[in-house]
């Protein structure tokens, strides 16, 4: 069973240990710290399950919910209150399953497992049977943490990995700068988006035959960049 899983949760450790233990049940997991950019990366991704913590800044769980629930995505709710109002409130707004912090990593693969099995998402021989996603030349394999660039293996960073990931499976979308610092976060300490123009360099200089006349990762100008090529 491979899905892909959105985690919404604004403390970075706790983002990425739920992000690695997903990577390890073989599903793709895309991070979000806010639920403005968790409202976005739904519209954007369709992902199988959302796991939805409440107390999330900008938007929060509970604002959250009521729009997935609209967009019929299961939901695993997190909460570091253990309030039984708030508790009752998630589930009345869709909520399929709750965590209360704090708690096993394996328990909560376990209810992630359940959720999907009922929801009859990720499942054996949907279009997520082989996770590696296929763009502009580029292969980028979540569960093995590897991509490839026409064939060869590209040594990527934590942070230049994700960009990449978000980049593959949108082609031909274009990033804001401040979208992809989001990706990076929880691999990346660093807070500007100056940082995303320096992993856009060295990807470049990984993955383009020459790095000052991109074909792939192309700059649109006062906007962002996107990756070029189409799927495949």
């Amino acid at each position: 069973m491979c899905a892909h899983v959105l985690v919404a949760e604004d403390d970075e450790m706790q983002a990425e240990l739920i992000r690695r233990s997903l990577l390890a049940e073989g599903h793709i997991a895309t991070v979000v710290h806010d639920g403005g950019a968790a409202l976005d990366a739904a519209r954007r991704l369709a992902p199988d399950l959302v796991v939805l913590d409440l107390m999330l800044p900008v938007i929060d769980g509970f604002g959250v919910c009521r729009v997935l629930r609209d967009a019929d995505i299961p939901v695993v709710m997190l909460t570091a209150r253990s309030d039984e109002d708030d508790i009752l409130i998630g589930l009345e707004l869709g909520a399929d399953d709750y965590m209360t912090k704090p708690y096993s990593p394996r328990e909560l693969m376990a209810r992630i497992r359940t959720v999907l099995r009922r929801s009859g998402r990720g499942a054996v021989g949907d279009r997520r049977e082989d996770p590696v996603v296929r763009a502009a030349g580029l292969a980028v394999d979540p569960v093995r943490h590897e991509v490839r660039c026409e064939g060869a293996l590209v040594e990527c960073t934590p942070a230049e990995f994700e960009i990449l990931l978000a980049m593959a499976a949108e082609p031909e979308r274009v990033f804001s700068r401040r979208q992809l610092l989001e990706v990076t976060r929880g691999t990346d300490r660093a807070s500007t988006e100056r940082a995303v123009d320096v992993h856009i360099m060295n990807l470049r200089r990984k993955t383009e035959a020459d790095p000052r006349r991109p074909v792939r990762l192309v700059t649109v100008f006062g906007v962002g960049y996107k990756l070029s090529g189409g799927r495949g």
